[in-house]
């Protein structure tokens, strides 16, 4: 009997001393544990971390909508403003160029009224000479053509003529419609006839 006892209190001790088979378990366990709650903790942080660039995204979004509008705005206003620069752009034209009609009428009562050939010519003189100011005033300039030479830039030559002189190739020697520019953009040719 005393061998039984023993071989059972060996079972008891046995069954009391961890195996390798127990450390294992017991350690994979742990591991395993530790492992879930160091998973738990990433996939809290990856979530915090994918909240925020969620929250930073519409946070652009809405600056980028915001900006399209105000783009859009500015658009619209800006079309607006140019269109009413065009249209009162010519108005101060007109508005300028009226005195220069009050003196042509002026000048077409004279003329059915007067014996005075000279006092008319003088008038309409003196007209020309104020729309000629006029045209100056908005930017509108003579392209010049008196003995100048040939610039295919400002110049239409309609004709060539002889030279009379040998200085005169490759000039104008006439000048059929003058050329005008506005702010140094040619804004009609001077039809000219040159010397060859």
């Amino acid at each position: 009997m005393k061998t039984r006892k023993h071989s059972s209190d060996n079972e008891k001790l046995t069954d009391q001393i961890p195996t390798e088979e127990t450390k294992t378990k017991s350690t994979n366990g742990e591991t395993a544990l530790h492992s879930q709650e160091t998973t738990e903790n990433e996939a809290a942080k990856i979530a915090e971390d994918l909240e925020q660039v969620n929250q930073k995204c519409e946070e652009l979004n809405d600056k980028n909508l915001r900006l399209m509008a105000e783009f859009d705005n500015f658009r619209k206003r800006t079309l607006k403003e140019k269109s009413e620069l065009i249209k009162n752009a010519g108005e101060n034209i007109f508005v300028n160029i009226l005195p220069l009609v009050d003196d042509f009428e002026r000048a077409m009562k004279a003329m059915e009224t007067t014996e005075d050939i000279e006092a008319v010519k003088e008038g309409i003189n003196l007209i020309y000479s104020k729309f000629m100011s006029f045209l100056n005033t908005n930017g509108v300039k003579v392209i010049p053509t008196d003995n100048e030479p040939f610039d295919v830039d400002k110049h239409e030559a309609v004709t060539l003529y002889p030279a009379p002189t040998e200085d005169q190739k490759g000039k104008i020697i006439d000048c059929l419609t003058r050329g005008y520019t506005l702010n140094e953009k040619v804004i009609r040719f001077a039809k000219v006839v040159v010397g060859e």
